[in-house]
């Protein structure tokens, strides 16, 4: 594909900006649900045929989880857009209206972002949540995925055109990058008519957006996320807590990477871990003062602290205390998510204060990091960056402000 052929395609989006800011988007989300579950098989069809090449081509297990469509994602993917459609139109509202002394009143209205370039690995779940939020905010998309999920992508898309369609939409609205040559990367990179573009995968891809970009980029970084298990934590509920991060699905962002336990509680609570570990096959990779106290975990390398690992791999740390967590968070933390696990509230709240990451929880699994168990209906990824969104970015994330003043005729003096 070339530079001018998907100049075209970006021109012929930004022409329908309007319409789609105007029109009915609800409808448009509730019509694709609606045709995810009359048409799923269509897509699943299109996902096995992306695997069977995947495997063929010795995609690793992490990546294939990724890639995979599954029937419960059905269940995931409708119900995240109507909870979408259901949320209040982010747009044209008037925040922060203020009458100055000549009478003129001023405030910002919420209005969409344009066009955004969407720049995603396998995860063909991410052609129906991402195009969802942009939508909902009245903006146009520009979808460049992964080689492994093209057909999986072009079956959703094909959907997306229908649901436009019965809307009254534009289809240029939802545009896929008809290629799966990298180049087309590099030129989404250089294309100034998109309004911001958004990777979503691995850290290789992420940099090289950051680095080639030519517009404002929003983006995560790696998640590498810990539970700290503090000495007066519930530690039936933190193993819970380390399974459910680690094991439910190791190959997302929001997996947990490492366990920090309090040396009071290290003698008790890691034999427990370990062996609710190995069940699942998770290995462990310990701190000197862990290995102790573990019987087939291995040792943890320095370099392997600030590792997403997004594979059945787990470190283990022994520390002293909340100030001893707190700082090897500071420092091998990628500001994605992190958790505490304790029954002292003093302890909890110090700790949601004082780490920076985009969601903090307490007594809950760093799973949760996610757009649609936070309410957000979908997302369209988690920015680890503090400008413009922090965490999931939802519909509102993808508006910006721009300030409308309402006169009577004042004129300056």
């Amino acid at each position: 594909m070339t530079a001018t052929s998907l100049r075209e395609l970006a021109e012929r989006a930004r022409k329908r900006l309007s319409e789609i800011a105007k029109g009915n988007r609800d409808r448009a989300l509730l019509a694709m649900a609606d045709l995810l579950e009359a048409r799923w098989e269509e897509v699943l069809r299109a996902n096995r045929e992306d695997l069977e090449e995947a495997e063929r081509a010795g995609l690793s297990k992490a990546k294939l989880d990724r890639l995979a469509l599954k029937e419960k994602d059905l269940k995931t993917l409708t119900e995240g857009l109507r909870q979408i459609a259901r949320l209040p139109d982010p747009l044209g509202r008037i925040e922060g209206l203020a009458k100055r002394p000549n009478g003129l009143r001023v405030g910002r209205m919420r209005v969409p972002l344009g066009l955004i370039g969407f720049i995603y690995e396998a995860r063909p779940g991410a052609t129906v949540e991402a195009v969802s939020v942009a939508l909902k905010a009245g903006n146009a998309m520009l979808l460049r995925g992964g080689k492994e999920a093209f057909r999986s992508n072009r079956a959703l898309v094909a959907l997306w055109h229908e649901a436009l369609g019965e809307a009254g939409l534009p289809e240029e609205a939802v545009t896929l990058v008809p290629t799966t040559d990298r180049e087309a990367v590099l030129e989404m990179c250089r294309l100034e008519l998109l309004d911001l573009l958004i990777p979503r995968g691995g850290e290789e891809l992420i940099r090289l957006v950051q680095r080639e970009a030519r517009v404002p980029v929003l983006a995560h970084a790696k998640g590498v996320n810990h539970l700290y298990v503090d000495k007066k934590a519930d530690l039936s509920m933190a193993l819970h807590l380390a399974l459910n991060g680690k094991t439910q699905r190791p190959a997302v962002c929001n997996a947990l990477e490492a366990v920090l336990v309090h040396e009071k509680v290290a003698e008790a609570f890691l034999p427990m871990l370990e062996e609710a570990m190995r069940e699942k096959g998770v290995e462990l990779r310990a701190c000197p003062r862990a290995l102790p106290l573990l019987k087939e975990a291995v040792p943890a390398q320095e370099e392997e602290w600030d590792r997403e690992y997004l594979d059945l791999i787990l470190r283990v740390k022994v520390v002293s205390g909340l100030e001893e967590a707190l700082a090897h968070i500071a420092r091998y933390g990628s500001r994605h998510t992190e958790a505490i696990c304790t029954e002292d509230t003093r302890v909890a709240w110090r700790f949601l204060e004082e780490v920076d990451a985009s969601l903090v929880l307490w007594n809950a699994s760093t799973r949760f990091n996610d757009g649609f168990e936070l309410g957000l209906g979908a997302e369209i990824g988690i920015s680890t960056s503090k400008l413009h969104a922090y965490g999931p970015m939802g519909p509102m994330e993808l508006t910006t402000l721009k300030w409308v003043a309402l006169g009577e005729g004042q004129e300056r003096t």
